[in-house]
C-alpha cells in the first residue's frame, strides 16, 4: 500500500492531494528589513550582529509571543545574529521542557529482584539460592534470595522531525522542545532523527550527545526537498527495535503531506506506538493519517506549548491502559489535566467511565 488517501472534505468527497513542497528552502533567510517588522525588533537588535538578550528576557515577559520574533531571527541573513538567537532560543527550549518535566508516572509492574533487601520474598524463586547456601554450608545471604518489587515501566522514544520545505523557524522551534523534553524524560534512551528525501540521525538511540547540542542542530535546520515520510518511520521503528524500555514511542512533528507515493500507512501501522504533532494550522493530513494508522496527534499552536501537548496525550495512553487493566476501579483514576492545546484526539471517542462503583462504595459505608 502507499501513502494514505487524502482527507475526505466536505459531503465526503476525497480532497485532492496539497500541491507538492518547495524542492528549496522555505522563505531562505531572513533579512533585517522582514524583521524589523516587529515592533521590538529595534531595541533586541539594536545594530547588525547585535542580540541583547536582556530586552530579549524583558520581551518574552511582556508578551510570550515574542518567541515568534526569535524563532524568526534563528533564520535571519545576519549570521552573527542567526547564531545568537539559536544559542538562545537553544537555552530557552531546554528551560521549557525542564519546567514542564512531568511525573511518568506510567503502569507498575511486578518484577522479580535478586539480592535486593527490600520487596516480598518469593519463596519459589529463591530455593535454589537457599540450597546452595545449604550445599556450601554457609549462611544464607540476600544475593540468595529473590524478592518481587513493584517497578515502573520506563519509556524510549524515537522524535521524527520533518526538515522539508514546510519546515520554519517556529516549526523548529517546537521540534527542538519537544527533542529536550524527550531527553529529561528519557536520557539513556532517546533517538532524534529529521527527514526530507533522506533520513539523518542527529542523536542515535544511545549517544553521549546533550540536549543542548541537540536543540541547536535543530534550530539550525533548513526546511526543503521532498517529504519521504514512510523511510522516516521506519527509520524510527529500526532505532526503537534494541531499546531496552518496555515502552517505545516514535514521535513524529510534521504536517504529514508526504510528496512521495511510499508506503507510510503501513509503516505507521507497525510501530508499537506513535504520536504526531502537527502545526495547528495545517493539520488536516496529520489527523487523517492518525485516524488510519490507530495513533494519537495533537495540533500546536505555540512552539513552547509542544511538550505540554506531548506529556497530555503520553498520559492519555497510560489512563487508557489503566481502564483497560481494572474498568471497574476506573472511577478513581485522577482526572488529566487538559493542555494547552484542544485539538488533541486519542483515537475513536470512548465513553465516559462510569461511577456507579464509587456511589455503590459510598452506599457501603453509610
Amino acid at each position: 500500500m502507499t501513502s494514505p488517501p487524502g482527507a475526505p472534505g466536505p459531503g465526503g468527497r476525497q480532497q485532492q492531494r496539497p500541491r507538492p513542497k518547495s524542492g528549496r528552502p522555505d522563505g531562505g533567510t531572513t533579512g533585517r528589513r522582514e524583521l524589523a517588522r516587529h515592533a521590538r525588533f529595534a531595541e533586541i537588535s539594536p545594530e547588525v550582529g547585535v542580540l541583547d538578550e536582556r530586552a530579549m528576557s524583558q520581551a518574552l515577559a511582556d508578551d510570550p509571543a515574542a518567541f515568534e520574533l526569535l524563532a524568526a531571527m534563528t533564520t535571519a541573513t545576519d549570521e552573527n545574529l542567526r547564531a545568537a538567537a539559536i544559542r538562545l532560543s537553544a537555552s530557552i527550549v531546554l528551560e521549557r521542557a525542564r519546567a514542564g518535566r512531568p511525573s511518568m508516572r506510567g503502569i507498575s509492574r511486578l518484577r522479580p529482584v535478586r539480592g535486593a533487601s527490600d520487596g516480598d520474598l518469593d519463596i519459589d524463586a529463591s530455593v535454589e539460592g537457599v540450597s546452595a547456601a545449604r550445599t556450601e554450608a554457609r549462611p544464607v545471604a540476600a544475593e540468595d534470595l529473590t524478592t518481587v518489587q513493584w517497578a515502573k515501566a520506563h519509556t524510549a522514544f524515537a522524535v521524527v522531525v520533518d526538515r522539508s520545505g514546510s519546515m520554519s523557524g517556529p516549526r523548529l522551534a517546537a521540534a527542538a522542545t519537544v527533542a529536550a523534553a524527550c531527553a529529561l524524560r528519557a536520557p539513556r534512551e532517546h533517538a532524534v532523527l529529521s527527514f526530507a528525501g533522506t533520513v539523518e540521525m542527529i542523536r542515535p538511540l544511545v549517544s553521549e550527545i546533550p540536549p543542548a547540542t541537540v536543540a541547536e542542530r535543530l534550530l539550525r535546520m533548513r526546511g526543503h526537498g521532498v517529504t519521504r515520510l514512510g523511510a522516516a518511520l521506519r527509520a524510527a521503528g529500526d532505532q526503537l527495535a534494541p531499546a531496552r524500555a518496555r515502552r517505545r514511542v516514535v514521535i513524529l512533528l510534521s504536517d504529514c503531506r508526504s510528496t512521495d507515493e511510499d508506503d507510510t500507512l503501513p509503516a505507521a501501522r507497525a510501530l508499537p506506538e506513535l504520536v504526531i504533532l502537527a502545526p495547528a494550522g495545517d493539520c488536516e493530513q496529520a489527523a487523517h493519517l492518525a485516524g488510519l494508522a490507530g495513533a494519537r496527534w495533537g495540533a500546536i499552536e505555540h512552539p513552547l506549548d509542544a511538550a505540554a501537548v506531548l506529556d497530555q496525550l503520553l498520559e492519555t495512553r497510560v489512563t487508557a491502559l489503566r481502564m483497560s487493566l481494572d474498568p471497574e476501579r476506573a472511577w478513581f483514576l485522577p482526572a488529566r489535566r487538559p493542555g494547552p492545546s484542544r485539538a488533541v484526539s486519542s483515537g475513536p471517542s470512548r465513553p465516559a467511565a462510569s461511577a456507579a462503583p464509587r456511589r455503590a462504595r459510598r452506599a457501603g459505608r453509610a
